[in-house]
């Protein structure tokens, strides 16, 4: 799930609206484009999750799915070779899934329930990782959450960052915080990017967390782009879903590793005489002659040469072995070469300085 490759999550969430079909040709297009993994919000008993008199109750009933049809849409996911990812709205549903799927590849909390008890002791008992959507949550919340799965002995933790707001304000998504929460709590984090579907820049503001370096990310998906259906404001379709990842690889292998040590390329442009210049014989120097500053120039030469630039203060003051025409490159075998250590300062500063 971590790394230097994109590793998308296609989020259903509601956008099935019950139609379980739909669902299924979502899962299909998700495995179809390639993506690492696809999300599910699991809700197995409304009233656990809203007051009995909350308006949504009797609409968000006709969206849910029996216990025996998430098993089917549970199972179907696997054997397309996508993961899974069950964001859990109810304790009930953390329950199903820890007796029946216990080795889907992560649960998620979100953020509306980041410190619910009940559902952070079902959480705790999960065998795989148990993603925390900290989207609009100060940082005492988000600790409360990690130490009550941290107490209960639960550490596989991966932090998702990002919330819905519409239209979407560039300046809120703050990419920015990502590194701070990862530093401060010492966690993975991936994110979950809500841009409007219509946005012109969606595709480019998607992939900017890969170019940080962040190599997960959550994004909704709908077979039907920018039809009115529930959670389609920021699901992309496939085409757009397919640059998405496109880019998020180009980006992650542009920013690379990080590594400090040199690449063969990086070597070539380097390379003495070709690249940097060499140091060479400003004039003729004759067998036995001193190398000086008055002596001694720095060019490009068609050959390399194994002394580098910055090897001149130990080169000032050794004699030639033979003689040195004018332009030809100053190497080991035409010096009487003894180790000493100078520094810059040795020719820069003047006597009694």
């Amino acid at each position: 799930m971590f790394g230097n490759k994109p590793y998308v999550i296609g989020e259903t969430a509601v956008n099935h609206e019950g139609d379980i079909k739909y669902l299924y040709k979502m899962i299909d297009d998700i495995a179809a484009l390639n993506l690492n993994a696809v999300k599910f919000h699991l809700l197995l008993k409304a009233e656990s999750y809203l007051q009995k008199k909350h308006p949504l109750v009797e609409l968000i009933k006709k969206w849910m799915f029996s216990h025996d049809e998430w098993c089917e849409i549970l199972k179907y996911s696997r054997e397309k070779g996508v993961d899974v990812v069950a964001l859990c709205d109810d304790v009930e549903s953390l329950i199903f899934i820890n007796q029946e799927f216990p080795n889907i590849k992560a649960i998620e909390l979100h953020a509306s329930g980041l410190n619910d008890y009940y559902l952070l002791e079902q959480a705790a008992k999960f065998s795989g990782i148990v993603i925390l959507g900290v989207g609009g949550s100060t940082l005492d919340e988000i600790q409360y959450a990690i130490d009550y799965l941290d107490e209960k002995g639960k550490n596989d933790i991966f932090l998702m960052y990002g919330f819905q707001s519409y239209p979407t304000n560039y300046a809120d998504i703050n990419l920015t915080k990502m590194d701070k929460i990862k530093n401060l709590f010492n966690l993975p984090i991936g994110y979950a990017d809500h841009t409007a579907y219509d946005d012109p820049n969606n595709e480019q503001v998607s992939t900017m967390a890969a170019m940080m370096g962040y190599n997960v990310l959550e994004k909704h998906y709908t077979p039907d782009y920018g039809v009115e259906r529930i959670d389609f404001h920021s699901a992309v379709g496939k085409g757009q879903m397919k640059k998405i990842k496109e880019n998020m690889t180009l980006a992650l292998k542009v920013r690379g590793s990080g590594n400090i040590k040199m690449t063969v390329p990086e070597l070539a442009y380097g390379n003495t005489g070709p690249m940097k210049k060499a140091i060479v014989a400003r004039k003729d120097i004759n067998i036995g002659d001193h190398l000086s500053l008055d002596n001694l120039w720095f060019k490009r030469t068609e050959e390399s040469s194994v002394i580098k630039q910055n090897m001149l203060p130990q080169l000032l003051g050794l004699k030639a072995v033979c003689n040195i025409t004018e332009d030809e490159i100053i190497d080991f075998s035409k010096i009487n070469y003894e180790f000493k250590k100078q520094s810059v300062k040795d020719f820069t500063h003047k006597k009694g300085e």
